[in-house]
């Protein structure tokens, strides 16, 4: 399926990969591939899809395991409260934005000037927030209101 250097498998360090619960691999999956021009490096067990610089893995929920007793995953119950959001940084917000819409994506706001940076965010097929922002004013030193 793919080469082994596509693989969060470093030969010194260590990389930061991103680890989803999620309902449906397939939708999810082709969804990071689609919006985000992810690389599906595996199709599942687990799914993983390269974004940029790191990856989203993806596995349906489950038990505890050996190595870690007494957690289950599961996907989150409620799209009001959230402890954690994937934070995407782009170039080009407008190009983004409009490529991403295009392709299914939806926005809770369209994206909005908060001064440091042009933000919005958006939710996958499960309901885990994104953050998509791009450093307009950061860069001059100016911070978000």
């Amino acid at each position: 399926m793919t080469a082994h250097g596509d693989l969060p498998a470093p030969q010194q360090g260590l990389v930061v990969t991103h680890f989803l619960t999620v309902r449906d691999v397939e939708k999810s999956r082709r969804f990071y591939a689609d919006v985000f021009g992810g690389e599906v490096v595996m199709e599942e067990n687990p799914a993983m899809v390269k974004v940029a610089n790191t990856w989203i893995i993806m596995n349906p929920g489950g038990g505890p395991t050996p190595d870690k007793p007494g957690v289950t995953l599961e996907v989150p119950r409620s799209t009001e409260r959230v402890s954690s959001f994937l934070n995407v940084r782009v170039a080009d917000m407008a190009a983004f934005h409009a490529n991403a819409v295009a392709k299914g994506a939806h926005f809770l706001t369209e994206p909005l000037d908060r001064g440091a940076e042009l933000r919005c965010y958006l939710r996958d097929p499960d309901g885990y927030l994104i953050e998509v922002g791009q450093s307009t004013g950061l860069l001059h030193g100016v911070h978000a209101d």
